[in-house]
């Protein structure tokens, strides 16, 4: 999460800065790519033999819905159709990469940033998540993690005040049947790192659905 930098006349309390989760290679050969947290359940064996068909959980898939398979390469514009759990919350969900685009580090210049956050790179990340499904996922993350050129996975950074560039928010508070929003994610790719697809993976049993095109350079 990120914060503001407190004025030099007030006294603030100092938040953390924009926490980053470092997991294994996306469909590297040690199988380390688990999105644990990303749905609230634990990652399977590494060992395990990646499935075609993701999993469902306690989440109702509607009749007249077909789930994307896993391990699915999708170009940035394609919609993924996929069930979707958190701890007791679930719905199936559509997530849509809509584009994405270098930014800068000053962009952040208004918030407290260590050292190893200062030598990242951002990217902005347009998204469009619809539910399909029956269940209610308000104020649930958007369950997409960055993928850079180390096969690293990172998750979108929050912020505490808001940030007009890219907002890198949850769901909003009322999200259920037929929601539908656009939203804009921030990744901070540790080491000056590239962007090279978005990655959904519920469980490290299963192959990852992944976006990929075209980077936009910085405006």
């Amino acid at each position: 999460m990120l914060a503001r930098r407190p004025p030099r006349s007030v006294l603030a309390a100092l938040l953390a800065v924009a926490l980053l989760l470092v997991l294994g290679a996306c469909g590297g050969d040690d199988g380390a790519d688990g999105a644990d947290g990303a749905d609230g359940t634990d990652d399977t064996s590494a060992s395990a033999s990646p499935s075609r068909a993701l999993p469902t959980g306690d989440v109702e898939v509607p009749d007249d819905v077909e789930l994307t398979p896993a391990g699915a390469d999708l170009d940035f514009g394609d919609t993924a159709t996929v069930a979707y759990q958190v701890g007791d919350a679930g719905s199936v969900v559509e997530l849509t990469v809509v584009a994405a685009q270098t930014a800068r580090i000053r962009d952040l210049a208004a918030y407290q940033l260590d050292r190893a956050t200062r030598r990242s790179t951002p990217y902005y990340v347009r998204v469009r998540v619809a539910n399909v499904g029956t269940g209610q996922l308000g104020r649930r993350a958007v369950p997409l993690f960055a993928v850079d050129g180390r096969d690293t996975l990172v998750q979108p950074s929050t912020f505490t005040t808001p940030f007009e560039r890219c907002p890198s928010r949850p769901l909003p508070r009322r999200f259920g049947p037929g929601a539908e929003t656009t939203t804009c994610l921030v990744y901070l790719l540790p080491d000056r790192g590239s962007l090279e697809a978005l990655s959904y993976r519920p469980l490290q049993s299963f192959e990852p659905i992944t976006w990929s095109g075209e980077v936009r350079p910085p405006r």
